[in-house]
């Protein structure tokens, strides 16, 4: 089971990770969490700061490109059913 962590908390543990002389393993385990976990909001922050690799989405991408996702397919469903609705009333209307 997946823990989930409070946006403030990554915050906090990126800045002491950032900021502290122990190495992000270290901090990672003074907090309770995997250093993998850690070394990924580490690079997420970086990124969201502008200091990540060309093309890296940051957070506020992440979570409207997931938003538009589901929108698309909220909308391909409708589109389908739709579809499937003139189909039925074309076979009914020519009856």
């Amino acid at each position: 089971m997946s823990k989930r962590y409070t946006a403030e908390f990554k915050r906090d543990a990126v800045a002491l990770a950032l900021s502290s002389e122990k190495t992000v393993t270290e901090v990672a385990r003074d907090l309770g969490v995997s250093p993998e976990r850690l070394r990924g909001w580490v690079k997420q922050a970086k990124v969201d700061r502008g200091e990540g690799p060309a093309g890296a989405l940051t957070t506020a991408e992440r979570e409207e490109l997931v938003r538009l996702r589901r929108k698309v397919r909220e909308q391909e469903a409708t589109i389908e059913v739709l579809g499937n609705a003139t189909a039925f009333f074309a076979q009914d209307k020519m009856r």
